[in-house]
């Protein structure tokens, strides 16, 4: 490792920010300039207490204020490491494009794919059951096909959906097995006459519930990105809506916008 004088800075004495402070905002400068590489672990707490001449303790809440924002992530026995950056660009002009569908690939396969990962899908319950009132305002259904499911890249959870559609439409089909086939369950809507118009998105980004947490595996101080798709037909109708939770550190959201 390059020393640390050439990679952290010396403490203002005459600064009224707290010391623990200053040693956090060194190391997130020093991470954001890249001298601390994605996964790469940084100085020991014994080099940083050497360095800086502080405490072991001034050093842990230095390290705290970097995991609370999501930035490094400390290992029992090993040190703390660079989080890595979102593997996952979601091109929103091109993940519901028909050509993947036609192709016998979900959106997420088709992420997947371009970001070089392996991609699973565990935790899948699929059921009838009474919509909840967003759900029902949206969907215009009071009983719904709820499709549950976790995704998961590398082996690492990375998203959890609901998609809920309307009973009339779903009962009885290959939506409403585990397995929906090739291209997902919007290649199945087509089948059933459901050509696929449009779609509306409502994004928002919060700190996870306890639940989500457990969910997804989130380090300490990672939000969600909490997202709500409603899917119409060129009939205008509502024919799906898909509630989902995204680590937000595991993806980068992209999206084109017309100039006019």
């Amino acid at each position: 490792m390059t020393s640390l004088p050439s990679l952290l800075g010396d403490l203002d004495p005459t600064s009224d920010r707290a010391v623990f402070r200053q040693i956090a905002d060194q190391l997130r400068e020093a991470i954001d300039r890249g001298r601390f590489k994605e996964g790469e672990k940084l100085p020991s707490e014994a080099e940083l207490v050497e360095h800086y001449g502080v405490s072991r303790m001034t050093v842990r809440n230095s390290f705290s204020i970097l995991q609370g924002e999501g930035l490094v992530a400390a290992e029992h026995g090993k040190g703390v490491f660079v989080r890595p950056r979102p593997p996952v660009r979601r091109l929103a002009s091109d993940r519901f494009a028909r050509r993947h569908r036609e192709q016998g690939k979900s959106a997420f396969i088709v992420e997947a794919d371009a970001a070089g990962s392996h991609p699973q899908v565990d935790s899948l319950e699929v059921k009838e059951e009474k919509a909840s009132q967003d759900i029902s305002t949206r969907l215009g259904s009071v009983r719904v096909l709820a499709r549950r499911r976790r995704y998961l890249l590398d082996g690492r959870p990375v998203e959890f959906a609901t998609s809920y559609l309307p009973l009339d439409i779903a009962r009885g089909t290959q939506i409403a097995e585990p397995n929906p086939g090739p291209g997902g369950i919007y290649a199945r809507l087509e089948e059933l006459g459901h050509h696929l118009d449009h779609f509306e998105e409502e994004i928002r980004a919060r700190m996870p519930a306890p639940s989500e947490v457990r969910t997804l595996r989130l380090a300490s101080g990672v939000p969600v990105i909490h997202l709500i798709r409603t899917a119409y037909d060129t009939e205008g109708r509502a024919v799906e809506v898909c509630d989902t939770v995204m680590a937000a550190d595991a993806y980068v959201l992209s999206y084109q916008l017309p100039a006019t």
